[in-house]
């Protein structure tokens, strides 16, 4: 409407109104005096102790500026996943959903994201189906997904709900059957990529899980942990007793050889603790299937020892870490 246009414009020539990164119209207001930004809140969080994972959540893309990227990057307990819902991969479809960006700004702000935090994970939102959606659009949306490789996505058939934008001023034209065809294609796309890039990225990585319990299929004659990674990916590996940390740290630091020990070691240390939930174990990934890993515990670790580690290696980004039954090359 002329209104908006015009409330718009003053907002444009507003010098407290900007825009969070280019290519995106939404527009915020700086606040002045005391407020604070979520950056800042993230900031002071994170800080509150160091061995306490930190994760967010967010509606909507236009909530990740440069400095909270650059934060993200900087903090080991600030979980490297960001949930940057598409909805489309079709700019004119964006458009329509009224979402502020278009396909190639999307796109411009993941490669931002993966140029800043190189080993981030990133999930999103799929909508198939929406109003006038044609079926080049629809390719466009499955193109958008092969070309990021999303780690987790949430994928619907659209569905008009009241008192929208869509609802007042379009129609639900695309039909039922077409809908869903167009989800299982949207769903068989995710399916394909996030095994390839799971396979690609986390197979033959070390990581740090956190233990959330016994997992759904474990049982007293095979008990089995669950934990999630920094990247929010669910891992499932055996129970056991396992060497500590820090007499772990102690060996790598006095051989002076990086990250080299082998399984006979391991298993030679006198300290051994099962774990708990809640605690962080340094789990080496063996294989992928779908969005879960499945692994072997080495030691149950810290956040803070997880970094010294990559300290002790130098920098490097592999190194050879042993399981306590074979021998294969790590990237951490």
């Amino acid at each position: 409407s002329g209104v908006e246009k015009q409330r718009k414009q003053k907002n444009v020539d507003d010098d407290s109104y900007q825009t969070s990164n280019a290519g995106f119209s939404n527009m915020f207001r700086l606040r002045q005096g005391d407020g604070h930004r979520f950056a800042d809140l993230l900031d002071a969080v994170s800080a509150l102790d160091p061995e306490l994972r930190v994760r967010f959540t967010s509606p909507h893309p236009k909530d990740y500026p440069p400095d909270l990227l650059t934060l993200m990057a900087e903090r080991p307990n600030i979980c490297n996943h960001l949930h940057m819902p598409a909805q489309s991969g079709s700019t004119t479809v964006l458009e329509r959903m009224r979402r502020g960006y278009s396909r190639e700004a999307y796109l411009e702000l993941i490669d931002d994201v993966r140029r800043l935090i190189p080993d981030v994970a990133i999930s999103s939102d799929f909508i198939s189906g929406f109003c006038g959606e044609t079926e080049e659009e629809h390719l466009d949306t499955i193109s958008l997904m092969e070309k990021v490789q999303f780690d987790q996505a949430f994928m619907f058939a659209y569905s008009m709900r009241g008192k929208t934008h869509a609802h007042r001023t379009m129609e639900d034209d695309v039909p039922a059957d077409v809908k869903n065809r167009r989800l299982n294609e949207v769903i068989n796309t995710f399916r394909r990529e996030v095994q390839l890039r799971n396979k690609e990225v986390e197979v033959g990585r070390l990581r740090l899980v956190l233990v959330e319990g016994e997992s759904k299929r474990s049982t007293p004659e095979n008990k089995t942990y669950s934990g999630r990674t920094d990247q929010n990916k669910r891992v499932v590996f055996p129970a056991g007793s396992f060497a500590t940390e820090e007499e772990v740290l102690k060996h790598l630091q006095s051989s002076g050889s990086g990250l080299d020990i082998d399984g006979q070691s391991l298993l030679a240390m006198k300290t051994k603790v099962e774990l708990s939930r809640g605690d962080y174990a340094l789990v080496q990934v063996e294989d992928a299937r779908g969005h879960t890993l499945k692994g072997t515990a080495l030691w149950r670790s810290s956040i803070a020892g997880f970094e010294q580690l990559k300290s002790i290696c130098g920098g490097l980004n592999s190194s050879t870490v042993p399981s306590q039954t074979l021998s294969k090359k790590l990237i951490l």
